[in-house]
């Protein structure tokens, strides 16, 4: 227990933690090329290591990188784009109320969410797996977390499969965002928190996280990530064909390379865009 309050305490100490640093930090792959005038407001997570993170130097990580790409093939200089810190409950309504062009952020395509808003995609494929406390040895995977208090965040697939699949079994912890799951966990409020294993690595290799939470490493959903665009929105040709340049051109890999290898993810094959 003493551990587990001396982390807390360095947490809340540390409003930088998450923010600031992972085994490597967060990196870009540049500015785009593109020149002129044209904007874009682009709907983003500001928390989440080596994917999407705010530091002092700016937004960085794969999915800012994905983003900037796209938005230079659009014809907007990084320079001209405005990131949106949005919460993950807040990524449909973004779109729909006109708050945000794009949403890049660990996005699902989902038939549900499809009925509101376009994706185009994908460009990742992620899988819902567990992050736990080093030294827990009673999880072991999904189907040994009844009596468990598990972490999701609101509006994401990961709380819906929860609910779905273990309701009445486990109790779920809804907060705005997944970092606010990881410094629970660490503080010993929750005993889990589930969500794609590409996010949950980036917070296990965090300084402050390694060696006190580890990932299961056994995913049990698959999770394709899309750009989140408005209905009707005319630059989804534009969008489709940015993804399958970023992939084809080797930029793609090249931001997982530096911003999520270094967590010790294992590095898929690209998905083909649709």
């Amino acid at each position: 227990m003493r551990r587990l309050a001396l982390v807390a305490a360095a947490l809340a100490a540390g409003t930088v933690l998450v923010a600031g640093c992972s085994a490597t930090p967060p990196s870009s792959t540049g500015d785009n090329t593109a020149t002129g005038s044209a904007t874009l407001t682009i709907g983003i997570a500001d928390d989440l290591p080596g994917v999407s993170l705010k530091t002092e130097a700016g937004y960085a990580g794969f999915d800012v990188d994905t983003a900037n790409y796209v938005a230079g093939k659009l014809g907007v200089p990084t320079k001209n784009i405005t990131w949106q810190r949005i919460d993950q409950d807040e990524r449909v309504s973004s779109l729909t109320s006109g708050k945000v062009d794009l949403v890049v952020s660990t996005f699902s395509i989902t038939a549900e969410r499809e009925k509101e808003i376009a994706f185009v995609g994908p460009y990742f494929e992620a899988h819902q797996d567990l992050l736990i406390r080093r030294n827990d040895d009673t999880i072991t995977g999904p189907e040994t977390l009844d009596g468990k208090k598990v972490c999701a965040a609101a509006g994401t697939t990961s709380i819906d499969y929860l609910t779905s699949h273990y309701e009445g079994k486990i109790t779920v912890v809804k907060v705005p965002s997944w970092s606010e799951c990881v410094r629970d966990l660490a503080a010993g409020t929750v005993d889990a928190v589930s969500t794609d294993d590409l996010i949950l690595a980036g917070f296990a290799a965090v300084p402050e996280y390694k060696g006190v939470l580890r990932v299961i490493g056994k995913g049990f959903t698959d999770e394709m990530y899309g750009i989140g665009l408005k209905k009707g929105d005319n630059r989804a040709d534009q969008v489709r064909a940015a993804l399958k340049e970023y992939i084809s051109s080797g930029a793609w890999k090249k931001s997982l390379d530096a911003n999520i290898a270094p967590s010790g993810y294992a590095i898929p094959a690209p998905p083909t865009v649709k």
